[in-house]
């Protein structure tokens, strides 16, 4: 099967940088997966992206060096199911809040006799190879968002799951949650102690942890900290970023 770039990396001890895409087009996506990027993940929650604009994000970066990973809209077996089929390695799942929860999300992603993952991998099992069927299950990724007040109460249960592969933290939805202000940096003194008790209950238990950020120094930060995925902005971010300095030059007096 095709080499799954987020287990080698964490296999050498180092952490994935990873960007975010927002934007529903092949092309941007396919700019992206050139610029150097280890993964990129398709949003398929928040941003702009259905069905139809994942299958040609997916296309366009499998000519780039950036492995695909999905966020998937929901727990829910219909879209997680048909996100692997359609060939994505990794899988980023929001609201994941008890151990049924995660429970249920490794048997959506699993086949038999792991989970209950129905079997018509009609992309995957093209572009990853023939041995699809038997690897996908030690192959493919699986992320449970931490990001509820109730997620963080049933921490040990949900990373105790066996065959969830990591934890991923979604720092504005937490910071809701803990009645702070939702932002992915400078968080509030209760959503950075939550960062740092989810981050070592992850280590704790050998499964690995990502963290949404903003910034390249909070980034590096928490890379220095033992995260083993940063995602850093999106597409979109980045665009409106570049025009706005262009602008802002361009104008200044």
């Amino acid at each position: 099967m095709r080499e799954n770039k987020l287990r080698t990396l964490w296999s050498q001890n180092k952490p994935a940088i990873n960007g975010w895409l927002a934007v529903p087009n092949g092309f941007s996506a396919e700019v992206m997966g050139h610029q150097g990027w280890d993964t990129l993940t398709i949003d398929m929650q928040h941003g702009l992206i259905d069905e139809g604009a994942l299958l040609t994000m997916l296309q366009a970066l499998q000519s780039t060096p950036a492995m695909p990973v999905v966020r998937a809209p929901w727990l829910d077996p219909a879209p997680l199911m048909k996100i692997l089929d359609a060939g994505a390695q990794a899988l980023i799942c929001p609201m994941v809040n008890t151990r049924e929860d995660a429970q249920r999300l490794v048997a959506y992603t699993h086949y038999a006799p792991r989970g209950g993952r129905s079997f018509g991998p009609v992309r995957a099992g093209l572009v990853h190879g023939a041995d699809y069927a038997t690897a996908a299950n030690d192959n493919v990724v699986v992320f449970a968002m931490i990001e509820t007040a109730q997620a963080l109460d049933n921490l040990d249960a949900i990373c105790s799951v066996e065959g969830l592969d990591a934890v991923y933290i979604g720092p504005s939805d937490l910071s809701l949650s803990l009645g702070c202000t939702p932002v992915f940096d400078d968080v509030d003194p209760p959503v950075a102690q939550a960062i740092d008790h989810i981050l070592a209950r992850a280590k704790a238990h050998d499964i690995k942890a990502g963290v949404h950020n903003g910034r390249t120094d909070v980034a590096r930060a928490r890379i220095a900290k033992g995260f083993d995925f940063v995602t850093i902005s999106s597409d979109a971010r980045i665009l409106i970023a570049g025009s706005q300095q262009i602008v802002k030059e361009m104008k200044a007096s």
